[in-house]
């Protein structure tokens, strides 16, 4: 089970929106069974979760001090990737989710507030040695400042190659539960949603990938040493 989450010491970056775009899209394109979590206490996942009609993605009630053992509980019932939402500050949580989580997705609006809040995530993110990426989000179209928010990130991590832009049905769509792939299938919108879940699918791919490479190398971990100090093997 892949583990994603999104996190953003900001308000108002999008976490909880594109949690649930996320989530949904991957169970589209058949990377399910797709389990929501919320750990924000405000809980806007869930209320948004708790309006769907359609019976998919899941929903796992838990919070942070059980997080790791239903983790585990939810794997071993067959879910192939996990999506977390997280509260907007820098708490023992954000650091717990990040702490049991393969890839950080920190979405940030393309303005000069957001991109100088994204160095306290960036910051616990690195501590934990985990990767993240960014996500230029409610961008208005063809506007500099977006370009110039890209560059201004990229000085500090991966930026996705897809920019997901301001739009009225983002917010039209979870007033209900639904997503705009639901609500406009062949809107921009829903394109942006798509191409940015096979980026992020992608990237959990490869990092996959290269932990099993790392575990799997030749001579790791097949040696120890005796009670005598010499090394014998395992």
């Amino acid at each position: 089970m892949r583990v994603l989450a999104f996190a953003s010491q900001k308000g108002g970056s999008g976490k909880t929106t594109l949690s649930g775009h996320i989530a949904v899209q991957a169970e589209l394109a058949g990377a399910g069974p797709v389990v929501l979590i919320d750990t924000d206490p405000q809980g806007s996942l869930s209320d948004w979760w708790n309006e769907r009609d359609a019976p998919v993605p899941a929903f796992a009630q838990t919070n942070v001090s059980r997080l790791l053992t239903d983790l585990d509980e939810l794997r071993a019932q067959g879910f192939k990737l996990a999506v977390i939402d997280t509260p907007p500050a820098i708490t023992m949580a954000i650091q717990s989710v990040i702490a049991v989580s393969e890839l950080i997705v920190i979405p940030t609006r393309p303005s000069p507030h957001d991109l100088r809040a994204a160095g306290a995530t960036v910051e616990l993110v690195d501590r934990a040695g985990k990767s993240l990426v960014f996500i230029i989000n409610a961008a208005t179209p063809r506007a500099r400042i977006t370009s110039e928010a890209a560059i201004a990130l990229s000085q500090h991590g991966t930026v996705a190659p897809v920019t997901i832009h301001q739009r009225t049905d983002f917010a039209s769509s979870m007033i209900d539960g639904r997503t705009v792939m639901e609500l406009h299938p062949d809107g921009r919108s829903a394109r942006e949603i798509v191409k940015l879940w096979q980026y992020l699918n992608d990237r959990l791919e490869k990092n996959f990938r290269r932990t099993v490479f790392q575990a799997r190398k030749p001579g790791a971990a097949v040696q120890q040493r005796s009670q005598f100090g010499k090394r014998q093997s395992a």
